[in-house]
Parts: structure tokens; C-alpha cells; sequence
């Protein structure tokens, strides 16, 4: 299967902080840039298809640890977000 050709848009996403450190975090180990482990995890999902293996899945979880990432899939719609000027 050979590559496929694409365009790429930059754009502004805003992401729960401690959620983009572990996805930063884990693109690193997986020596791959932020963008395309987005990209993979989302096409997954489009098709109801786990995106991870079982061993990324262990090093997901240490950096949960690691960054304090307490938020699980049940919040995804509950979140609110804090003023920044207090």
C-alpha cells in the first residue's frame, strides 16, 4: 500500500493542559510529530477501532501518572474551564 498524498492545515486547537503534555509526551516517545499521532488516533476512532497497542497503552498510563492526567473518556463533555485571570 503506497502513501498517500495529503494537505496539511495548521491550526489552533485549544486542549486541556495536562492532556496535551501527555499527548506531546507520547508522540516524543513514539518519535513521531504531535499532528500525525492526532491524526492516527482520530481516523481510529472514525472507525470505532482502538488506536493503541497494548504496550503504547503502558506507556500511556505511566504519563498519565507522570502529569497528573486524572480526566477519562466519561468527562469528555463535562469539562469546564477556569478563567485564567482568576
Amino acid at each position: 500500500m503506497g502513501m498517500k498524498q495529503i494537505t496539511r492545515t495548521q491550526t489552533g486547537v485549544r486542549l486541556e493542559t495536562r492532556l496535551l503534555k501527555v499527548l506531546k509526551a507520547l508522540a516524543t516517545e513514539l518519535d513521531m510529530p504531535l499532528g500525525e499521532l492526532l491524526e492516527g488516533v482520530v481516523l481510529h476512532a472514525f472507525e470505532g477501532k482502538a488506536p493503541f497497542s497494548a504496550a503504547t497503552r503502558k506507556q500511556i498510563k505511566a504519563l498519565r501518572g507522570v502529569y497528573r492526567l486524572d480526566l477519562t473518556a466519561a468527562d469528555s463533555h463535562k469539562l469546564h474551564e477556569t478563567r485564567a485571570d482568576g
